[in-house]
């Protein structure tokens, strides 16, 4: 086995994260650490983590499309991979790798359903491409070449001027029960702070984690 993964190592040394930096809302420390990686290509591409019936893991990159007292949203097919997972078991895992700024942001939760109002208002705020693609695509489907080039084609010539979201097309918001903030330290000495949500299901809890 080669050993050239083992060689590779970066050594943190960006300021800390100690508690006086902290405020009691995950929220609030999520959309300022949200704006300083702006700077980076796609800040709002994250990892969803879900699991199949039996037991089976899978993740993939999506991008976060709104953030607001509910949790983190996003858009999908219903009907691929992560939406029939979702069906299945809403409970999912977030991961926003911010590398260059040696930070890492995990979310564990539950995903619940948009209403299809909010679904049409952001669909409709889509470029018409990728509206088309969304009434073209079975996502996570095997398909040819061919196949989609034919039901992209078909989508553009039948789709009205303002295409309505496709029915199997939806969002889901991640509603969070676990907030970790990950700061890379010298040593890999890296803080870490994780809010649990109460009881009341309002307020959290939060405490420090061994790195």
């Amino acid at each position: 086995m080669s050993d050239d993964f083992a060689r590779l190592r970066a050594e943190y040394a960006q300021e800390g994260l100690s508690e006086g930096d902290l405020s009691d809302d995950p929220f609030v420390i999520f959309r300022a650490w949200f704006e300083q990686a702006r700077v980076l290509p796609e800040p709002n591409a994250m990892v969803v983590a879900t699991v199949s019936s039996d037991g089976q893991p899978s993740a993939r990159m999506v991008l976060l499309k709104a953030l607001d007292e509910r949790g983190f949203s996003f858009f999908t097919n219903l009907q691929s991979h992560k939406g029939s997972e979702l069906h299945d078991n809403p409970r999912c895992a977030l991961l926003f790798p911010w590398h260059p700024l040696q930070r890492q942001v995990r979310v564990e939760g539950s995903a619940q359903l948009l209403d299809r109002d909010e679904v049409a208002a952001y669909f409709a705020t889509r470029p018409r491409g990728a509206q088309l693609g969304a009434w073209a695509s079975p996502q996570s489907q095997v398909v040819t070449a061919d196949e989609m080039r034919r039901a992209y084609d078909d989508a553009a010539a039948h789709q009205p001027e303002q295409v309505p979201p496709p029915e199997h097309w939806g969002g889901y918001v991640v509603v969070p029960e676990r907030i970790e903030f990950w700061q890379g330290r010298a040593n890999r000495m890296h803080d870490r702070w994780r809010y649990r949500r109460a009881a009341d299901g309002t307020s959290w809890l939060r405490e420090r984690l061994a790195p």
